[in-house]
């Protein structure tokens, strides 16, 4: 069948200039990604060092809350043993103003109970020496109240200074994630339109061939357009149709920037049908037709690390019908320009 001739491009030599701005546009992407893994670091060791810290502090409160609850009750304790020693001192005062009247109502009397009023007044002076160390004991007590509740106070300070951090620091991440996904995205953008171009020029090389389609973004070949049947290796008739894919391959090679990671994958596909002769498997047979295809393109001149060769045998059919036509449509080599 008739070939179409090749277009002749004119070029306009803008090369220099893109490749400066690629250069800069590289550098602050990789920029970015050393600001980010910084950041992601430095956020770990925050993160960590916080868990830490928050162990502690959650001991420290733990420890100074029995403590507490321990000066609590001791405080209890103290204060009750307190109004009982006032009580009994008001029923001494009571009982000694009591002897002191009844002293002097008669003095024979007042000898007779000068020594029970000596015994109480001394026991009233003890009560009085344990009184004062029980409200010494509740002073130092409420001095340690007081010290616990500021440290928890700044404790709590500490925790809500290391939230407001870790608040901030998540911003800034997700900033910087925001950042690299519209370098990304980017990047994409860019290659769809390198792929665009490519398939224009392969479908104004391959426009005559009915057996060459395009489905989706991958361009098909029927099997039988380059391999006899059973066989990997290249026909006769399949070269001179490689040779201009081989040919667009190298031009789009020297237009892409190289910090763009793109390759032409090659995927050889089989019928449901098992194979005969020197392949064990529909698997092989696929993979060793797309290695073919990939080492003539490598042949021509096209960068061996911007070609990949896959097989997938008959697990991925276009037609899932078991007739001959279904059987031609998924025996076929497609190739796909994408992302390495």
């Amino acid at each position: 069948m008739a070939l179409s001739g090749r277009r002749r491009y004119r070029s306009v030599d803008y090369w220099p200039g893109f490749v400066d701005a690629l250069s800069t546009l590289l550098l602050v992407i990789i920029f970015l990604l050393t600001v980010f893994m910084i950041a992601q670091f430095l956020l770990g060791r925050e993160v960590s060092g916080k868990d830490t810290a928050m162990q502690r502090l959650n001991a420290q409160i733990a420890e100074l809350t029995e403590l507490l609850a321990l000066e609590r009750a001791t405080t209890r304790s103290s204060k009750d043993e307190l109004s009982s020693l006032q009580a009994n001192l008001a029923t001494t005062q009571a009982e000694r103003d009591r002897l002191k009247a009844e002293a002097e109502s008669g003095a024979a009397r007042a000898d007779a109970e000068g020594g029970r009023t000596a015994a109480l007044t001394a026991q009233l002076d003890q009560e009085k020496e344990v009184t004062g160390r029980a409200l010494s004991q509740i002073e130092l007590l409420n001095q340690q109240i007081a010290a616990l509740r500021r440290q928890i106070a700044a404790l709590e300070d500490a925790l809500n200074a290391s939230e407001a951090r870790d608040r901030e620091s998540s911003a800034k991440i997700a900033d910087l994630g925001s950042r690299l996904n519209v370098a990304l995205a980017q990047r994409v953008q860019e290659l769809s339109r390198y792929r665009s171009d490519f398939f224009g020029r392969l479908r104004e090389i391959l426009a005559d061939r009915p057996d060459v389609r395009v489905v989706g973004d991958r361009f098909v070949f029927q099997s039988e357009v380059l391999f006899d049947v059973g066989q990997a290796e290249l026909n006769e008739a399949a070269k001179p149709e490689l040779d201009k894919i081989a040919a667009a391959l190298i031009e789009l090679a020297a237009e892409i920037p190289p910090d763009i990671n793109w390759v032409m994958r090659v995927d050889g596909h089989t019928d449901i049908r098992p194979t005969r002769g020197a392949f064990p498997s529909n698997w092989s047979l696929s993979s060793a037709r797309a290695i073919a295809v990939v080492q003539y393109l490598v042949s021509k001149g096209v960068p061996p690390q911007r070609l990949v060769a896959a097989g997938f045998g008959e697990f991925q059919p276009l037609d899932t019908a078991q007739t001959e036509d279904a059987y031609k449509k998924n025996r076929r080599i497609e190739l796909k320009l994408t992302e390495r």
